[in-house]
């Protein structure tokens, strides 16, 4: 299953709801999904592997070792701002 940003304009619930038919849908028709998203929330709550456009290269791995990536764009993206509102808000 491909998918193109699919909780773009969706309120956080929807969205949320959104993630969960994802998963379902992966586990039940045993589905590989290849999404393109910059939520982080989505990333977060459905991604087991990541892969990072950045200086015109591809960094893929696990969610976990991405996060832990030593490139600054890929620190600031995870741990900057806007992640560190989602951490606190108990996403």
């Amino acid at each position: 299953l491909f998918l193109d940003e699919p909780t773009s304009g969706l309120d956080p619930i929807s969205a949320e709801a959104f993630d969960e038919l994802v998963l379902y849908l992966q586990e039940r028709l045993n589905l590989t999904v290849v999404m393109i998203t910059h939520d982080l929330d989505t990333i977060f709550r459905t991604c087991n592997r990541v892969g990072v456009i950045v200086d015109r290269r591809m960094e893929s791995d696990t969610l976990d070792r991405i996060v832990d990536h030593p490139h600054p764009w890929i620190q600031s993206y995870f741990h900057g701002q806007r992640a560190e509102l989602r951490a606190r808000h108990g996403a």
